[in-house]
């Protein structure tokens, strides 16, 4: 009976090895501000096609955008678009928009008052010309609001972060002055202030410390309880980030077919200003038979049912037109310098 039992007991060992080593592992790295999204698709997606794990490193949009390029990675994700000159580097890779999201303004004051703050007003303060939080032109924007005689904490990412790419396009699109000293990217020389890794890091420092503000992912903000300052946005509105006005930023921005744009600023009368795609890179020729064919059927899935998933996690649906243009893209994978088919 024993031996029948160390048998029965091996026999399974062995069972579940074969079938951990028939998965298809495909392997994928960048972007923080997705990562509450992808961790729930990756999630639902395992009952949808067994056959099909995916291990993601949410290490930041940097880092994934040069992994893909190096082909360490199956797939990268990016809150912004490559540029033409890391275009030039990997000609084939595509971008997906896989959802939409806010890149809130979050703080942390005493008794945590609800703020409004202008374009030039948050400006000013990641330059360094606003230190406190009593300053006139902080309380121009909040009529009413005792705020109190405390020192500002700029805090920012310290990787590079498609979250920085989104925020700082923005304040470069508002601010002269910003444009002309630091420019916008993954990475800038940042005036003032403490750095973050990843919008994980960025919400435990504005937890933390009293007087911070700093930009995150609204999904983050919602996650660590920090309240979020509302915009001023082009219309002149003051805007909260929310599903809605990060829809109405994408709405009324006009979407090129490769894809490739920023949705700040957006001059729709109900859109929050610091707006932005998370995409999903990949390579247009596909080498691998297994991983290929599974990536495009996870895309397809994702575009389409996955989508149902963003509302509940502070991410907006992407809209039709961009849907259409995404299977495009699609339509254009290829394995071996084949068509790849993705039903």
């Amino acid at each position: 009976m024993r031996r029948l039992l160390l048998c029965l007991s091996f026999a399974l060992s062995l069972a579940g090895s074969l079938s951990a080593s028939a998965q298809t592992l495909v392997n994928g790295a960048g972007s923080t501000f997705i990562f509450p999204l992808a961790s729930k698709w990756f999630s639902e997606y395992a009952a949808i096609d067994p056959g099909v794990r995916f291990n993601y490193q949410s290490i930041g949009s940097g880092a994934g955008i040069r992994q893909v390029i190096d082909r360490t990675v199956d797939f990268g994700a990016s809150d912004a678009p490559l540029t033409d000159a890391q275009l030039a580097t990997a000609p084939d890779l595509l971008h997906v928009p896989a959802t939409l999201g806010a890149v809130a303004v979050a703080y942390r004051l005493p008794g945590n008052p609800a703020l409004r703050l202008s374009a030039e007003t948050l400006a000013g303060l990641y330059l360094g010309e606003i230190s406190s939080w009593d300053d006139p032109r902080v309380a121009n924007d909040n009529p009413g609001v005792a705020l109190p005689k405390l020192a500002v904490t700029v805090v920012h990412r310290s990787d590079g972060s498609g979250t920085s790419a989104i925020f700082t396009d923005y304040l470069a699109k508002v601010s002269p002055t910003w444009a002309a000293k630091v420019r916008h990217g993954t990475a800038v020389h940042w005036p003032v202030g403490l750095g973050g890794k990843g919008n994980e890091g960025v919400s435990g420092q504005l937890s933390q410390i009293p007087g911070s503000v700093g930009y995150v992912e609204l999904a983050y903000a919602a996650q660590n309880r920090l309240p979020v300052a509302k915009l001023r946005n082009r219309a002149g509105a003051w805007v909260s980030p929310t599903v809605e006005s990060t829809s109405a930023a994408a709405r009324a921005s006009s979407i090129p077919k490769d894809l490739r744009v920023s949705l700040t600023d957006s001059p729709g009368p109900d859109a929050y200003p610091i707006a932005g795609f998370s995409y999903l890179l990949v390579h247009r020729d596909q080498t691998d038979p297994v991983k290929g064919p599974a990536l495009a059927r996870f895309l397809e899935w994702a575009l389409h049912a996955g989508q149902k998933d963003a509302p509940a996690l502070l991410y907006a649906p992407l809209p039709a037109n961009v849907v259409a243009l995404d299977e495009e893209v699609l339509r254009q994978l290829t394995l071996n310098g084949r068509p790849l088919p993705i039903r």
